[in-house]
């Protein structure tokens, strides 16, 4: 192992061979489905489908963050295996507490950490943690990957649709009245990262419109920077599929060759948004 570790948590939605080729240790949140909890993307009931599928059903649906003692674990580890430095890179504080977690892990960790609050969530949190990683295979100290992951989150767009705004107001993540006119309005709302707080951008009325939409907005936020490009989604793969394809022919520049990645969401971030969500996170890469 490098003398720096990289830990994330799993909302980052990192690509499992990407974390594997890039050294990023993932620490999962847990999703709770009626009384039991599960590991996300570790246990085959805390995944993608089976969310969608209990939130479809009513069932109840609940996420929490990982305990500071499951992080400092990820931390013994990787201090045991040879790591002098640990830069740990995760999803806004606005939003979990997750980042606490990390920041208690820290106080207790054998070797020193460097916490990121990327304020971003998703894939953008993964860019962070990428980018993190890639500076420690070229050489960067502990504090400079840190700063590389920072940088990265700040020059990166969020941004989704939802079929419906009942989930994230279930989770605390929207205010009540935002869902009561989303919801009387029928509109499918446009929602970005900002702050690191869930922001509405923008309101249409159909889903066709919505990823019309998502689609001038990523290019927008890409300009004639190169850019790497993730579209998430849940339970809606010919919705992501069709944005994919619309951004891989319209940033072909930017893209330079690079795929645009197409993946679920965590399911740990599906249980708040709900089934029909798209969305696309655009990363500059300098």
């Amino acid at each position: 192992m490098p003398k720096v570790a990289v830990v994330t948590d799993s909302t980052a939605s990192l690509p499992p061979e990407v974390a594997a080729t890039l050294g990023i240790t993932v620490v999962p949140l847990q999703v709770v489905i009626g009384a039991t909890s599960y590991d996300d993307g570790v246990d085959l009931e805390a995944s993608p489908e089976h969310v969608a599928a209990a939130l479809r059903e009513y069932l109840p649906v609940s996420t929490s963050r990982p305990s500071p003692s499951v992080v400092g674990e990820a931390y013994q580890r990787a201090a045991a295996e040879g790591a002098e430095e640990i830069v740990s890179v995760h999803l806004s504080a606005e939003v979990s507490a997750t980042y606490e977690s990390a920041l208690l892990a820290a106080r207790k960790s054998p070797v020193r950490v460097h916490t990121v609050d990327t304020r971003q969530i998703g894939a953008g949190t993964g860019y962070a943690a990428r980018s993190a990683a890639q500076a420690v295979l070229d050489g960067a100290s502990g504090e400079e990957a840190a700063e590389a992951a920072r940088a990265r989150a700040r020059e990166v767009s969020s941004l989704f649709y939802v079929d419906t705004l009942e989930h994230l107001r279930r989770g605390g993540r929207v205010g009540a009245a935002a869902a009561l006119v989303g919801s009387a309005l029928a509109v499918k709302p446009i929602l970005c990262v900002e702050n690191g707080l869930i922001s509405p951008k923008e309101k249409v009325r159909t889903a066709s419109r919505a990823l019309a939409r998502l689609a001038d907005l990523a290019v927008e936020a890409a300009g004639s920077r190169d850019v790497e490009i993730s579209v998430c989604h849940l339970a809606n793969p010919d919705g992501a599929q069709a944005l994919a394809d619309t951004l891989a022919e319209r940033l072909a520049d930017g893209l330079a060759g690079r795929e645009v990645e197409v993946a679920e969401v965590a399911a740990v971030l599906g249980a708040h948004v709900g089934p029909g969500l798209v969305g696309v996170v655009v990363a500059p890469t300098a």
